[in-house]
């Protein structure tokens, strides 16, 4: 069963995190155990007959993969009583060794926290719905069910085509230089039930403009999303993965892979009354695989759409160059994601 990885990020302002990845990859052992668990996920007694380790020996090199996130351990009923069965967590691993060279001690953070169910606008077509914390808000597979009083309740929502538009207001942007301004929220795609492999391509519209087109492998099941409510059906949406978009000078970055060269100032984010963000699928996309959104009760990570803003201390407005290119830049060679 396909399901979807994570990438770890690594910084030199998180040592210890970095620390605990370095330590983890130090092992010829350990690396071993990762190669046998991205084949299949493995008890601690597989994996010590699989290296012809003492089983202690094998627990002490899960805990030190498990810290560092690399994988993760469960408990589940054996023949013998409850077994430890590890899987791989990450796909693959990002290292910016200049992000502490982009942080600076003068610079404020502030953040806006937007409901799913506080759309602006949107356009959704095929197979959809929206749902609360508590059931479903009107009727599933009617577009007319995304106009509901109470659609800011929402907390997963899902389409096969379409968008659904967001606007934050910009008034805490005002007088005040940004520096980044970025974008997090949980999403996958959307099939029948669930599929673990259904590949959706998910755009990224600011202000107008596209910046980034994110590939989600598929619709998550197979496990239960850690906060999803118990009358949410087990053959259904589960969980999704976690995406950053993040507008710097430098440009646009999913994650931690530029993706477009319009910058802040490109973009205008503190210009106008609000920033216009919109996630959708495009009808003509290679992959056509529709949309999940997930709130904060739903899914595997308690946050609705958010947006958080850098901005540098003091009350002077300035523009940044277009072609601003210090040392800190990160890079994007190896531009494979999720």
């Amino acid at each position: 069963m396909k399901t979807n990885k994570k990438r770890i990020s690594l910084d030199l302002n998180n040592l210890e995190q970095t620390a605990l990845v370095g330590k983890a990859l130090s092992s010829e052992v350990r690396l071993e155990i990762l190669k046998l668990l991205i084949e299949k996920s493995a008890n601690i007694s597989e994996i010590a007959a699989a290296f012809g380790l003492p089983q202690s020996s094998a627990a002490l090199h899960v805990k030190v993969l498990e810290e560092a996130g690399m994988i993760s351990v469960s408990e589940k009923p054996g023949v013998r009583g409850a077994q430890k069965v590890c899987g791989i967590t990450f796909e693959d691993i990002y290292l910016n060794a200049f992000q502490h060279k982009m942080d600076h001690s003068d610079s404020k953070e502030f953040r806006q926290i937007m409901p799913i169910g506080n759309y602006f606008d949107f356009e959704v077509s095929g197979n959809c719905g929206i749902i609360s914390e508590k059931g479903y808000l009107g009727v599933e597979d009617s577009p007319s069910s995304f106009y509901c009083h109470n659609r800011n309740e929402a907390q997963l929502l899902w389409f096969h085509t379409g968008f659904v538009e967001y606007r934050f207001p910009t008034y805490l942007l005002k007088n005040c230089r940004l520096k980044e301004v970025s974008f997090s929220f949980e999403v996958c795609s959307e099939a029948p039930g669930y599929q673990n492999d259904w590949p959706s391509d998910i755009t990224v519209w600011i202000n107008g403009r596209e910046i980034a087109t994110i590939l989600s492998p598929g619709d998550f099941g197979g496990r239960r999303g850690r906060l999803n409510p118990e009358w949410w059906g087990d053959t259904m949406t589960q969980y999704g993965i976690y995406k950053t978009i993040r507008i710097n000078p430098l440009g646009c970055f999913e994650d931690d892979i530029k993706c477009s060269d319009l910058t802040l100032s490109a973009l205008c984010l503190n210009e106008g009354s609000y920033i216009s963000f919109r996630l959708g699928v495009k009808p003509d996309a290679v992959h056509a695989g529709g949309m999940n959104l997930f709130g904060e009760k739903f899914g595997d990570y308690a946050q609705a759409l958010v947006m958080k803003v850098k901005a540098a201390n003091g009350d002077s407005q300035k523009k940044e160059p277009d072609d601003l290119q210090p040392d800190g830049a990160p890079s994007s060679a190896g531009q494979s994601d999720q």
